[in-house]
């Protein structure tokens, strides 16, 4: 694999640079923090608590995710069903048009009315 003249040098700095930089914790609204908590037992049932709070926020989380799934998926349908319509359409003006063309005269033999 080829980096390039200066790719491997600023590959690098990147790499610096999010080395380097601080880490984040990311807050959860509905957790607690249970870091707080001296007694064994209290950090343990807050622990327990978090978990359960968690698996159901994943579930939510997972039927919101099915739920949209089967909304696109419908959608997808609709599109599809409206796209063989279209393409059966244009067919039938394509082969009218073709007619059309078939049925004017050639080299204009046919006299004007006036």
């Amino acid at each position: 694999m080829s980096v390039g003249r200066f790719g491997g040098e600023v590959l690098l700095a990147v790499l610096v640079m999010l080395a380097a930089a601080p880490a984040v914790a990311q807050d959860i609204r509905g957790l607690e923090v249970c870091s707080a908590e001296k007694d064994m037992a209290r950090r343990t049932g807050c622990l327990q608590g978090n978990v359960e709070f968690l698996q159901k926020e994943l579930v939510r989380q997972a039927r919101e995710a099915r739920a949209r799934d089967a909304a696109s998926a419908r959608d997808i349908a609709a599109l599809k069903t409206d796209i063989a319509s279209l393409r059966a359409a244009l067919a039938k003006l394509e082969d009218e048009l073709a007619d059309l063309k078939k049925a004017k005269p050639q080299g204009g033999t046919e006299k004007k009315a006036e």
